[in-house]
């Protein structure tokens, strides 16, 4: 199924996804299935650095449908005890049918990802 057009849309769920990072750049952390019938408007992207003492580096990336991985940060270094806003609502984004974003640190558990959509259908 494709996309739905955003003209039509009838449905509009506002959603919040919340993971911690580990060393595994791909770790998929929010998925728009391949036959979901719906777009995500991803309206920000938060990292915080939860280590009270040290930096922590942090990438995100988009695969879109069947693709390879393309970086919209990378291996950001986040100081101790701050945030990353990695997008925010005035550079959003659009996850088709198939899309992830995936994510990972340079350390295990050193930090935490926020990502606020909205699934449109």
């Amino acid at each position: 199924m494709a996309a739905p057009n955003l003209v039509n849309v009838a449905t509009i769920t506002a959603k919040s996804k919340q993971a911690a990072l580990d060393t595994t750049l791909t770790t998929e952390i929010l998925a728009n299935a391949s036959s979901s019938g719906k777009v995500f408007k991803v309206n920000s992207i938060i990292i915080a650095n939860i280590d009270g003492s040290s930096a922590v580096d942090v990438s995100v990336a988009i695969t879109k449908s069947g693709g390879s991985p393309i970086m919209i940060a990378s291996t950001v270094s986040v100081p101790a005890d701050a945030t990353l806003v990695v997008i925010d609502k005035n550079t959003n984004l659009y996850l088709e049918e198939g899309d992830n974003i995936e994510a990972g640190a340079s350390a295990n558990s050193d930090a935490t990802i926020t990502i606020n959509y909205e699934e449109l259908s």
